[in-house]
């Protein structure tokens, strides 16, 4: 993601020469109305558009009057404009006591800056007494890669505590086990969601991730910002299968302090954590407490869904999608500000994708179906997304493709762009080839470690067989080059991403969106005039599960 860095308002329209789609956008896309849309769903007005909420009501009312207005079909259910997602909410309420005991002594930790705790497994109230905790590297168990961070250890009644990342993050690389997990780009395994999820299954009945921001890829800030509002997960029958009991992250220094008590030393324990025979680690002494009250409930959110029916093969489609939501209302930041208005996370990728549906509206009608999704709860773990894939309204075998937005480029034009995460199929190819025609090159995406591929909504739809991806703005501006880039994403990241200070401003350049947009619609177009079907490459772990769908076509 990106914070703008040029003051440009000038040429806020662009188009590619050469593009190779037949029917080009007969006006553009308009960098105008992106901005237009943006200051609209990032005002305050709209409260943060967290789901559940009077910004939800706002922001989905919003998007269908858009919808009506450009020209689409309601494709939601019963014939409406949304899809009813289903989802479980936890707010802690009131106090939250949370600690350790090292060696007898009572360590107290102050939640939000210490620590970060919470419940997604339905209760009212979550109390834990010393229970024993035990370090458990990464938490990975990778068999396809030769890894088992566990080997048999029973996690019952315990609470572990694991490294984010992947052990490559920080691995040496002459280490002959460097590159198991691809090296710098972060896996699956790396992520929180994994991790949670992996305890959850092994009866865990806690666990807490340490924080550091460079493998992290964000700051406590993002951390503290996130966990602190309200909780959502899918409605499941048996929530415990896949959540252990508490859920938190816990600061480095801190961390540091527990291994300390334990008679350990956490960088050593961190080292000894990226050889393939570790094994877990008691912290003997030590003991965690938590005792906080939680407020559940079900709600319903709704995923936004617009069509323009193709000519020839209607039942085929192309998806255009985008998250509408962000964290809502929250904690005040230095300023006092506690509107978490989202305006590049993600009021920019949707205000993209409404630019995308009315130039393909005002175009003549492509041979497949074209479906442009508002999806819920991203922020919450991808839920809208996770719900859209086991709940299709195209069936999976007839989506030709998932093309993602999740933020666009608001520093102009640039040499480059990629995609989030590591090309797994063959939409890349076509990308790169979409940004040669636009005197452009397509580049890996330039920050691997941050697990982008696998934070997105696209991973949803991937995770299902369909081919996709995330459009990643390029890091090479014609202004300032891949120096001014790099700046601008670590500056957003520091200063704004999760944050009330992610607003939107009247001097974006927005040359670069229009420019990425215009190679997304060439893009698009061609997939949906196409009878070809992209597919993921050998050695994708998605591929099977496309290979199977294919015999659904006919």
């Amino acid at each position: 993601m990106r914070i703008a860095l040029v003051a440009s308002a000038a040429l806020l329209t662009w188009s590619a020469t050469g593009a190779l789609a037949a029917d080009p956008a007969p006006k553009g896309i308009d960098g105008a109305r992106i901005s237009q849309h943006i200051k609209v769903l990032a005002s305050d007005e709209f409260e943060g558009r967290g789901p559940a909420t009077p910004g939800e009501t706002k922001t989905v009312d919003y998007l269908i009057k858009q919808y009506k207005a450009i020209g689409l079909a309601p494709a939601g259910d019963k014939g409406g404009w949304t899809q009813a997602v289903p989802l479980r909410r936890f707010e802690t309420t009131g106090d939250i006591k949370v600690g350790f005991t090292l060696n007898g002594k009572p360590r107290p930790l102050t939640e939000q800056q210490d620590v970060v705790v919470h419940t997604l497994v339905p209760s009212t109230h979550v109390a834990v007494k010393n229970a024993p905790l035990v370090f458990i590297g990464y938490g990975v168990h990778a068999p396809e890669r030769h890894w088992d961070d566990f080997k048999g250890y029973d996690l019952k009644g315990k609470i572990g505590v694991v490294l984010i990342n992947d052990p490559d993050f920080e691995m040496d690389p002459k280490n002959p086990l460097y590159g198991r997990f691809d090296g710098k780009a972060m896996t699956y395994y790396g992520r929180w969601t994994y991790k949670y999820a992996e305890a959850g299954k092994r009866g865990a009945l806690g666990l807490l991730i340490v924080h550091e921001t460079a493998p992290a890829a964000y700051g406590w800030n993002t951390v503290k910002n996130s966990n602190s509002a309200p909780q959502f997960d899918i409605v499941r029958a048996k929530p415990s299968d896949l959540h252990p009991k508490v859920e938190g992250w816990v600061q480095r220094d801190v961390a540091v302090e527990l291994f300390k008590a334990a008679g350990l030393d956490f960088d050593a324990e961190k080292k000894a954590a990226q050889r393939e025979d570790f094994k877990p680690v008691e912290l003997k002494g030590a003991s965690f407490s938590t005792d906080y009250a939680v407020k559940t409930s079900l709600i319903t959110s709704h995923n936004v869904i617009g069509k323009l029916v193709g000519t020839k093969h209607p039942d085929e489609a192309v998806l255009y999608g985008a998250h509408w939501d962000h964290l809502g209302v929250g904690l005040p930041d230095a300023r006092g500000d506690k509107i978490y208005n989202g305006a590049l996370d993600n009021a920019s990728g949707v205000s993209g994708v409404l630019e995308l549906a009315r130039v393909f509206a005002q175009a003549p009608r492509t041979e497949r179906s074209l479906y442009f999704i508002g999806f819920t709860a991203e922020e919450k773990g991808l839920l809208g997304s996770e719900y859209y894939g086991t709940h299709p309204v195209v069936p999976l075998a007839k989506t030709v493709a998932l093309l993602n937005l999740d933020g666009l480029q608001l520093d102009g034009l640039s040499h480059d762009l990629s995609s989030h995460g590591v090309g797994h199929s063959t939409l890349d190819d076509l990308m790169a080839t979409y940004a040669q025609k636009q005197g452009r090159v397509f580049k890996p995406d330039p920050h691997q470690e941050e697990g982008h591929f696998y934070r997105a909504d696209h991973f949803s739809l991937a995770k299902v067989g369909v081919p996709a991806l995330t459009l990643e703005g390029g890091e090479d501006l014609v202004k300032g080059g891949v120096a001014a880039g790099e700046a601008a994403h670590q500056n957003y990241l520091k200063c704004c991403y999760h944050q009330p200070a992610d607003e939107w401003h009247a001097d974006w350049d927005l040359n670069g969106a229009v420019q990425d947009l215009t190679l997304y619609y060439d893009l698009g177009r061609d997939l949906a005039n196409a009878r070809d079907w992209p597919t993921w490459k050998p050695g994708s772990e998605f591929k099977a599960i496309r290979d199977k769908t294919a015999a659904e076509r006919k």
